[in-house]
Order: C-alpha cells, then sequence, then structure tokens
C-alpha cells in the first residue's frame, strides 16, 4: 500500500511537468511559425512588390493572423494525438501533409480571381504555407519526443 502511495505523486508530477514542456514547445512553436512566416513577408516585399490592393498581403497582419490560428489548430491536434495514439508523430505528419495539400488549392483557384493579385504573390502565400507547415511539423515532432 505504501508503494502505491509513493509512485502516484511521482507519476503525477511527471506528468504535469510533461503538460508544462509541451505547452512551452506548443508556444514556441506558435511564435516560431508566425516569426518565420513574417521573414517570409519581409524578404517578399523587395522581390515581389506586394500591390496594395491585394488585401491578403497588403500588410504583415494578414501573414500574423493566418498562421496564428492554424499554429494553435495544430498544437491542439498533436496534443490530442499525443494522449490518445501510439504514433503521433507520424499521424501528425501525415494530417499535416494533406492539409498542407488542401490548403494550396485556393491559392492556385481563388486567389489569382482576387484584384491586384500576382503570380509573385501567389507564390509568396504558397511559401509562407510551406514554411509555416514545415516549422510547426518540425518543432511539434521533434521537440515533445519522449527522452
Amino acid at each position: 500500500m505504501a508503494s502505491i502511495a509513493l509512485t502516484s505523486p511521482v507519476s503525477a508530477t511527471s506528468r504535469t511537468s510533461g503538460r508544462g514542456r509541451f505547452a512551452l514547445v506548443g508556444l514556441g512553436t506558435v511564435v516560431a511559425a508566425v516569426l518565420a512566416n513574417v521573414l517570409v513577408y519581409a524578404l517578399g516585399s523587395p522581390i515581389v512588390g506586394y500591390d496594395p490592393g491585394f488585401i491578403i498581403l497588403a500588410n504583415v497582419s494578414g501573414a500574423v493572423i493566418f498562421t496564428v490560428f492554424p499554429a494553435i489548430v495544430a498544437v491542439l491536434l498533436y496534443a490530442a494525438l499525443v494522449r490518445f495514439t501510439r504514433r503521433p508523430e507520424r499521424i501528425f505528419t501525415v494530417i499535416s501533409a494533406i492539409v498542407l495539400v488542401v490548403s494550396l488549392v485556393p491559392d492556385l483557384t481563388y486567389i489569382p480571381t482576387v484584384p491586384g493579385a500576382t503570380a509573385g504573390q501567389t507564390a509568396i502565400l504558397m511559401l509562407m504555407h510551406v514554411v509555416a507547415a514545415v516549422v510547426i511539423v518540425g518543432l511539434l515532432t521533434r521537440q515533445t519526443r519522449a527522452r
């Protein structure tokens, strides 16, 4: 009976510290994805020359907003996969690849019809999708592995 009492707090402590570490990695992942896309936005501006009429890239806030929310959803999805599946890294990577491909469809179909859109701006948007996916999948699957 004493061994049960001694092992229970230890596992609760390790579980809590694991959640805290995951929360930090999750927050870091969201911040890193946003910063990466802000960098792509900044580097793309002199190369492509964003049209102010193209509202999606009119300023950096669009890149920030459209990165923050999907990144948060990705962190929550990965947390659920870690908790409820045996191979969260593999499942998350497959789901992320599918979501990335689906997210590029509007860039290829709808975005070219938006006023002010150019091929260069469309390429920047697509690059932002890829950069965010690489950062999010890379950080979550590598930084949360059990050690």
